[in-house]
């Protein structure tokens, strides 16, 4: 007589823990989404539409993302790690918040970007992409700047009185003025006199020799 072996796994244990997110899904997602900004313009994409190009279906998206808007700010997200750096290595805080300042630049000067760009200026502050932009993007590289600040005011590259707050502000504050207003170029020779005009008052003072 065959024997059946006893299951002492808890009921519906798989349910429970649910289907792994596939990443290959969110890949596909993400592309579809940029290459439907790209083709499109920022408007025109919709879950809809996100869906059917990555071959998933709406509620696999809605896994990751509440909306339309969220999924174009990942999309720009993920954008930002193809974006070549200028340098590797730095040799100094301030050099490395250079090259910073520089990938974002770059990153909103290519067509991904810029579409990006207008779906932020155009959404309500209070809009899900909005939020994304502050807390995921601007929010993010402030916190880096921050980091790179006190490190350069460890190593005496800086005054240590130094208003880490408000140079943050002055930096990071101008850089996103000019993406979002539009009114001049965003590009390496603001990135350039930015920081030259914070370290024209940051730069530790030197001492007077005594007569």
């Amino acid at each position: 007589m065959e024997m059946k072996v006893k299951d002492n796994s808890p009921p519906n244990s798989a349910a429970r823990r649910g289907r792994p997110r596939s990443d290959s899904a969110r890949r596909a997602i993400l592309r579809a989404a940029r290459e439907l900004i790209e083709e499109n313009g920022p408007t025109a994409l919709t879950m809809e539409g996100i869906a059917a190009r990555a071959g998933v279906g709406k509620p696999t998206i809605y896994r990751w993302w509440p909306d339309r808007h969220s999924v174009a700010m990942a999309a720009l997200m993920e954008s930002e790690s193809a974006v070549s750096s200028t340098g590797s290595n730095s040799r100094s805080p301030m050099e490395a918040l250079q090259r910073q300042l520089r990938k974002v630049v770059s990153l909103f000067a290519t067509s991904m970007g810029r579409n990006v760009t207008t779906m932020i200026a155009s959404a309500d502050h209070d809009s899900e992409l909005s939020k994304a932009f502050r807390n995921h993007f601007v929010l993010a590289r402030r916190e880096e700047g921050r980091s790179l600040l006190l490190q350069a005011i460890d190593r005496g590259e800086i005054r240590p009185d130094a208003n880490v707050e408000i140079v943050l502000d002055m930096i990071y504050g101008a850089l996103f003025f000019r993406l979002l207003m539009g009114h001049a170029a965003l590009d390496d020779t603001l990135v350039k006199q930015l920081l030259e005009e914070a370290l024209r008052g940051l730069r530790r003072r030197q001492q007077r020799p005594s007569k």
